[in-house]
């Protein structure tokens, strides 16, 4: 992490008050959170709409931090401590991240894309970690005030940085790969999530095309090759880069030849090796995201015949194919941290390929931010399911009630069930369930649906 004297940070971003008493006091380390302070931090204080941090700058030194930022119009600032007083505190944190990243000789990974984006994060943290020392983007930290902690957060040692970008509209990505600097990217895909704010498939994938901005010359664009919106404008990519494809078409430079799916994860072989790779993880989605990380590995030198070794000990972020086990014994696949009509049906698919169960259910919930045909992609979703794999649809929410109407023009109604309380979701869903289960929970971060996953883990 970015540790400075106080006189060292001075000729790192824009100061407006004098430090000469206090510029050999040094910082180890940046916080935005009082609550959180960890010894000899910067304290970044937010001017909120509710809370103003600057409130608790006295606070956060008295508990440990060694200096703190102060906004230039807050009035009163405690120019007894050690303050420095900026034009504006997210800029400067963005400012003093962009100097500190400079003087680092680290290289950076940038990712982005509508679904996947954390999971491939962790792949490829895995596999750069058998050569090198990496630090990734922990958590959500992936945005205009995330990324700038995560840089501030890199040791001085670090190799390499896998960075995650996320965005929900315009211009934000291409300020985050600027901030970076990638020498490799790799967008993911391209799905509805943000249709809401940028109201079509073809906005997202501009948005998300961003990451090119910032990547360094000669850098790799590895990208999703089956996605005709990323294939035709990199098609025609007029700077300096290489490209590389994965996906499922045979015409992509990496793609797998034989996928099995198992309830403890997936094995495939690809085109361009005879060996079997083994992924703790499920659902052909995951092998996609692992075919793009192989090949953001190979860049740096990491060997496919490394790849088993990296998987190996893959754990992916919380919640995202989790696979668990219920009171009763049976599977739960718990893929309740985010949902998109495009990660629904890929985790679906799974569940209707998983051999071995005598019984298979759906617990769906709400999949926000999808603009105003949210109703339709919830319709379709229902419509699509296919009553000869799957017995039994539990859905959780109001855009979830489509789903299940989506579902009974397919299903017979005893087979399809919707709630708007969870609890009785969960007392309803338990007569149904035998050793013998599988089930699927997926919907939206804001609908929490781990909570159905964890009253299924209580005993009974």
């Amino acid at each position: 992490m970015i540790k400075r004297t106080l006189k060292q940070i001075e000729n790192m971003i824009q100061i407006e008050n004098d430090l000469s008493a206090f510029r050999e006091v040094s910082i180890k380390g940046v916080s935005i959170d009082s609550r959180k302070i960890e010894q000899g931090q910067l304290f970044v204080p937010f001017k909120g709409e509710n809370i103003d941090g600057h409130k608790f700058v006295e606070d956060a030194i008295q508990k440990g931090a060694a200096a703190a930022f102060w906004q230039k119009d807050v009035p009163n600032p405690p120019l007894h401590l050690p303050i420095l007083m900026v034009e504006d505190c997210l800029v400067a944190l963005q400012e003093l991240s962009r100097s500190y990243r400079k003087q680092l000789e680290v290289r950076t990974v940038g990712i982005t894309g509508s679904n996947g984006k954390t999971t491939t994060k962790d792949m490829i943290t895995n596999l750069l970690s058998l050569q090198f020392k990496v630090q990734k983007t922990e958590g959500n930290y992936n945005n205009h005030i995330g990324l700038p902690l995560t840089i501030l957060s890199l040791e001085e040692d670090t190799e390499i940085a896998v960075l995650e970008m996320g965005m929900s509209g315009r211009g934000e990505i291409e300020f985050l790969t600027k901030l970076a600097e990638p020498e490799a990217v790799i967008i993911t895909n391209i799905g509805e999530a943000h249709l809401q704010d940028l109201g079509s498939r073809e906005a997202i994938a501009e948005a998300k095309l961003e990451i090119i901005e910032g990547l360094k010359e000669n850098g790799l664009i590895v990208y999703h090759g089956d996605e005709p919106l990323l294939k035709e404008p990199l098609k025609n990519l007029t700077r300096k880069a290489t490209t590389q494809t994965f996906g499922q078409g045979e015409e992509n430079d990496l793609y797998p030849v034989q996928v099995k799916q198992t309830d403890i994860g997936s094995t495939f072989t690809t085109n361009m090796m005879s060996a079997e790779f083994h992924l703790p993880v499920l659902g052909i989605h995951n092998v996609l995201n692992a075919l793009g990380s192989m090949l953001i590995a190979r860049y740096f030198g990491v060997a496919f015949e490394k790849v088993n070794e990296g998987f190996s000990t893959l754990k992916l972020t919380n919640m995202r194919m989790e696979l668990l086990e219920g009171a009763a014994g049976e599977r739960i696949i718990n893929d309740a941290y985010n949902a998109s009509p495009t990660s629904m049906r890929a985790a679906i698919n799974l569940v209707t390929e998983l051999a071995g169960f005598e019984k298979k259910i759906l617990v769906l919930a709400d999949m926000l931010e999808l603009g105003p045909e949210e109703n339709k992609f919830h319709l379709e979703v229902g419509e699509n399911l296919d009553s000869s794999k799957i017995d039994y649809i539990f859905t959780y929410g109001k855009l979830g009630q489509f789903i299940a109407e989506g579902a009974k023009k397919v299903f017979p109604e005893n087979r399809v069930f919707s709630f708007t309380n969870k609890e009785e979701l969960s007392e309803s869903l338990k007569p149904h369930i035998t050793q013998s289960t599988l089930i699927l929970v997926k919907g939206s971060r804001g609908m929490k649906l781990e909570d159905v996953v964890h009253d299924l883990q209580q005993s009974r």
